[in-house]
């Protein structure tokens, strides 16, 4: 627990009236991005820059039998026509294994294949030329010779004798295993008056990012470094790589992240591709860019959620949960991701099923397996969106089995408020939550009673309505429990430097960054409220490896909960400096003295004393006018990593409200609703703005998105014709709600919301359609929910 600081007049720093926690401000880097200022990868030009195409493989599975550049090599404007094979002289090859992830495996992957390819877009050769449309018309140059071998398709026969093994050093396709078992399940399920079973399937699908991935790999010969330029989420660890597999010490690495257009997870991972750029900047001694075009978005930005879960449950008549089993299966592609691995969000499926409710009887089976597909990694709420959906679509069957309303059967077996500290059955540690203050909350702004009368009167006159409701918990705020314990160099600290320049200006050097977050408008926020300045007078400096002190990074909702409290500590120190050199230039004592309005003023009354500026003036230009041994020190460094608990759970409750159309099988949805408990808010714009974004995303895999593979493993819906994202004109007004229950373990409070809304609201709206169809008998465990699924289910089709 750590004691919030006080200011002379005993506010809590965040409780000052000059405070912008809880406010709505508008973010620092609006106007720039707004008049189209930001500077993206793509918009990078570099003296002597190259451009380099990756020739793909069209098979999902196949030997590379010979590559006949010569007629590329010829082609205006080539510099290079670069194999697997040359590329390897400069890079190292790398498995995604974590060693606290027991029995986990993968082949080493290079950074361009060799010998064989093992999924349809696997990069065979680089095309490096003077622009990116020479390298395109070049690569159409190159002969390849391919024998094609069987592919490894359906992760459900994945692990049968007859099916071939993708790398036969592993021995056969299993990646990864986890069993556990906690309670009494047989004996629970045996004492139980209902049991319920169903088999929840889930589509294969994957970020879109608005900015595709984009790489400048600059290889300064003279200096031996390389600048890498990249929209990233994790500078440090991107750094850390492209070091020990080029031979490079990290000093010799140096990372730049500028704007990023979208990441939600697609940009956390380190691609084959990337590493190919780095390496030809080396090998070439030039700057070299790649950027992704939107079918090899498709065809190599990890994927994710591609499981096929058996679940059961059993209850008494009471209403009272016994226990919960899952058997989950998915399938990764034919490589664990580098470095973080492809097995967490099985992982993280088994730690999360049922983690909401009472119930200590759990039992769970997770498999993963490699296939011929692309790989499949964590992308924006590893693993929620399908233990929520698995958990919370049993707990309604089990409601409906019997007779209980949704609602109630949560009010009976959701976690107690007053139930903190506690644990999961599966070991997760939640330190405070809020179910039912969260539940009350929803019931009351969607006014549940007035639907339920609304869907009633409407069934008379066949118009089929639903309400679906889903709780859920979130893991934010990770410690090396997540990566460190498995030897992942993946910083679970961040670290935030704050300095007063001579103009009385604030800087800030952090180590988290920004992709459209608000990154940099929570840690001005942050400073600004504890020095006392206003946010005009600080700013935040990102993404830079030279600039910025060493951290994790953005991702799995960190950003507020680690660097926002570095941030807040490293101000802490930096006031008590200013006020130490005021007291001294002022003949008065801290104690007695405040900073408000950019100013030094009295704690008692308020009034000017001195105005920063003219401290800084005084600091800077004329120490000499300072009594003998004193050196004021205008910065500070802070570094935090949570210590008491692995991870700050969140939680929360979702809603859906919508209409099934059974001639048609269309679902409109009408309105959505979110309560969640995120701890201290530090912007109310920017959380809600998140949640309505991660809703949306859980809508998308709810009744749109799929990655849909043939039996050859060839991926037929790569563009955005085919592939359905969701669009304005679909989407529900999403109401927000807040309850707030801020950890003690940080002085800020703060957990993580960047993933809240995604976490729940395939479930939410799951369960409203099943509401919708239960006139009918039907039940629906598969999403995406289109049109053919609904009609299926009906016995339309």
């Amino acid at each position: 627990m750590i004691e919030a600081a006080k200011t002379p007049e005993g506010l809590s720093v965040l409780d000052r009236p000059n405070s912008y926690i809880g406010k709505s401000v508008p973010r620092p880097n609006l106007d720039r991005l707004m008049q189209g200022r930001g500077l993206y990868v793509s918009d990078m030009v570099l003296p002597r820059m190259a451009h380099v195409v990756y020739l793909r493989s069209p098979h999902a599975h196949a030997r590379i039998v010979r590559i006949d550049a010569d007629a590329a090599k010829r082609a205006p404007g080539v510099i290079a026509v670069v194999t697997g094979e040359q590329l390897a002289t400069v890079i190292t090859p790398w498995v995604g294994v974590l060693s606290h992830l027991k029995g986990l495996k993968s082949a080493p992957q290079h950074a361009i294949a060799i010998d064989r390819v093992c999924w349809q877009g696997e990069a065979i050769a680089a095309i490096v030329a003077t622009s990116r449309a020479l390298a395109e018309d070049a690569a159409e140059l190159v002969a390849v010779e391919y024998e094609a071998l069987e592919p490894v398709t359906d992760m459900q026969s994945a692990l049968d004798p007859a099916t071939p093994v993708i790398h036969a050093s592993l021995g056969d396709n299993l990646a990864f295993e986890r069993n556990f078992e906690a309670g009494s399940v047989d004996q629970a399920f045996a004492e139980s008056d209902a049991v319920v079973e169903a088999d929840f399937i889930f589509g294969r699908h994957t970020g879109v990012t608005l900015e595709p991935r984009a790489v400048v790999a600059d290889w300064n010969a003279g200096e031996a470094r390389l600048t890498i330029y990249q929209g990233t989420q994790a500078p440090h660890m991107v750094q850390n790589l492209a070091a020990l597999h080029l031979g490079l010490e990290e000093a010799q690495v140096r990372i730049v992240c500028k704007d990023v257009g979208g990441s939600f997870g697609i940009k956390v991972h380190i691609y084959a591709d990337e590493m190919a750029t780095y390496a030809l900047a080396k090998l070439l001694r030039r700057p070299i860019k790649f950027v992704a075009d939107r079918v090899e978005s498709f065809n190599t930005d990890i994927h994710a959620r591609d499981h096929r879960c058996k679940g059961k449950i059993g209850v008494r008549q009471d209403g009272t949960i016994t226990a919960f089993e899952i058997d989950d299966l998915t399938g990764i592609g034919p490589y664990s991701m580098y470095p973080r691995t492809s097995a967490i969000e099985a992982n993280q499926v088994v730690n999360l099923i049922g983690g909401p409710y009472t119930s200590k009887n759990y039992r769970a089976r997770a498999r993963v397996v490699f296939q011929n597909k692309n790989v499949m990694c964590q992308y924006r709420a590893v693993g929620h969106p399908i233990a929520c959906s698995v958990t919370e679509g049993l707990v309604d069957l089990a409601a409906m089995k019997i007779g209980i309303d949704p609602v109630e059967i949560r009010r009976r077996n959701l976690i107690p408020d007053d139930g903190y500290p506690c644990a999961a059955p599966s070991g997760l540690r939640f330190e405070l939550l809020s179910h039912h203050a969260s539940l009350d909350k929803l019931i009351a702004m969607m006014d549940y009673d007035g639907l339920r009368a609304e869907q009633a009167a409407l069934r008379k006159k066949n118009i089929h309505r639903g309400i679906g409701i889903a709780s859920f918990i979130e893991v934010t705020n990770p410690s090396a429990a997540f990566y460190g314990v498995g030897g992942a160099k993946i910083s679970s600290q961040d670290g935030v430097a704050v300095r007063m320049d001579a103009t009385g200006a604030i800087v800030c050097q952090t180590s988290i960054t920004e992709q459209g977050q608000g990154s940099e408008a929570l840690t001005a926020q942050i400073v600004a409220s504890v020095l006392g300045v206003s946010m005009a007078r600080v700013r935040v400096i990102l993404g830079d490896t030279d600039n910025t002190p060493y951290g994790g990074g953005t991702w799995a909702s960190r950003g507020a909960g680690i660097g926002g409290e570095a941030a807040l500590q490293a101000a802490k120190i930096l006031r008590n400096n200013i006020l130490d050199v005021a007291a001294v230039i002022l003949q008065s004592s801290p104690s007695e003295l405040d900073i408000a309005d950019n100013s030094v003023v009295n704690a008692g009354d308020g009034a000017p004393r001195i105005e920063l500026k003219e401290l800084a003036r005084i600091v800077y230009f004329r120490p000499d006018t300072l009594p003998p041994g004193i050196q004021p020190e205008l910065m500070a460094t802070r570094h935090f990593v949570p210590r008491e608990y692995p991870f700050a759970f969140t939680n929360g409750v979702q809603a859906s409200w919508l209409e099934v159309d059974t001639d048609t099988g269309f679902i409109k949805l009408l309105k959505h609703w979110v309560v969640e408990d995120c701890g201290t808010v530090i912007n109310p714009q920017l959380v809600d703005e998140q949640i309505r974004g991660g809703v949306v995303q859980g809508l998308g895999a709810a009744l749109f998105e799929k990655c849909i593979y043939d039996e050859r493993g060839q991926l037929t819906n790569a563009n955005m014709a085919d592939y359905l994202v969701p669009m304005s004109g679909e989407m529900p007004d999403i109401d927000v709600g807040h309850v707030v229950s801020p950890t003690a373990e940080t002085e800020l409070g703060a957990k993580g919301a960047g993933e809240a809304g995604t976490a729940g609201a395939a479930a939410a709206v799951a369960n409203a359609v099943n509401d919708a169809l239960r006139p009918f008998g039907a039940t629906i465990t598969e999403i995406p929910l289109t049109p053919q699924v609904v009609l299926t289910a009906l016995g339309r089709i």
